[in-house]
């Protein structure tokens, strides 16, 4: 494990905006319900009450997009996440050999001023809306009503990412990769049902900054932020 713990020459945060695209449903885990109240409710924070997107989520999310595009054997099955190209592991970790990751996700709570407008609107629930879905069985016609609870469209979060610089000529190929996960996302999206529609998402206001490094380590933050905007 000693062999595989690189140097670190700084911290490069990335902090923007996560905005939901169309109704956004991450599942809170409950495997019961009142009766009259929704099937299947979102993920809450406990302090606030508010809807918030994991960073599992994202991390997931991003991970499993890479993993497929940089595919090596070309076969269009994953394997384990092991065996994800090298690039992916150095960025997400691996066990087997242990890699720590280079980034860092954090749980991406819901903005105060879109909170604000969320709670101005006539939703069904605190800060989000009740989708209802009618499932038709082919064989018997039977129907198989249900409540989703989602978060609105239009509903802003501020995500922030911590990525560990190790070896400074690899560092832009990572950034690079990174960008390749943002744009992929924008075409895919989060959390269930993505097949109908759910959880499509933009990442915007893209913000780098360096909160520490070493003395003889030189960032161009600037270009970071031109890398994960689209530039080189």
């Amino acid at each position: 494990m000693a062999d595989n713990i690189k140097t670190l020459q700084a911290k490069i945060c990335i902090t923007g905006n996560l905005k939901i695209l169309t109704g956004l449903h991450i599942g809170g885990g409950g495997n019961t319900s009142a009766i009259g109240a929704v099937d299947s409710p979102v993920i809450r924070d406990p302090l606030s009450k508010c809807p918030i997107i994991p960073g599992s989520s994202l991390k997931g999310k991003m991970r499993t997009l890479l993993a497929k595009l940089y595919d090596d054997k070309n076969t269009g099955i994953l394997g384990k996440p092991d065996n994800d190209n090298y690039i992916v592991k150095r960025l997400f970790g691996s066990s087997d050999p242990i890699q720590p990751a280079r980034l860092q996700f954090f749980d991406i709570f819901l903005q105060e001023e879109s909170k604000k407008s969320i709670e101005k609107l006539d939703t069904d629930l605190y800060l989000t809306e009740v989708k209802f879905e009618n499932t038709i069985t082919r064989t018997t016609s039977q129907a198989n009503p249900r409540q989703i609870e989602r978060v609105p469209a239009g509903a802003k979060f501020q995500f922030k990412l911590i990525y560990n610089l190790e070896k400074m000529d690899e560092y832009k190929e990572d950034m690079q990769a990174l960008y390749k996960a943002i744009i992929l996302l924008k075409d895919d999206y989060i959390g269930g049902h993505g097949s109908r529609g759910y959880g499509r998402v933009e990442l915007s206001n893209i913000n780098v900054t360096v909160p520490v490094q070493r003395d003889d380590v030189n960032i161009d933050k600037e270009q970071i932020a031109v890398i994960l905007k689209g530039g080189k």
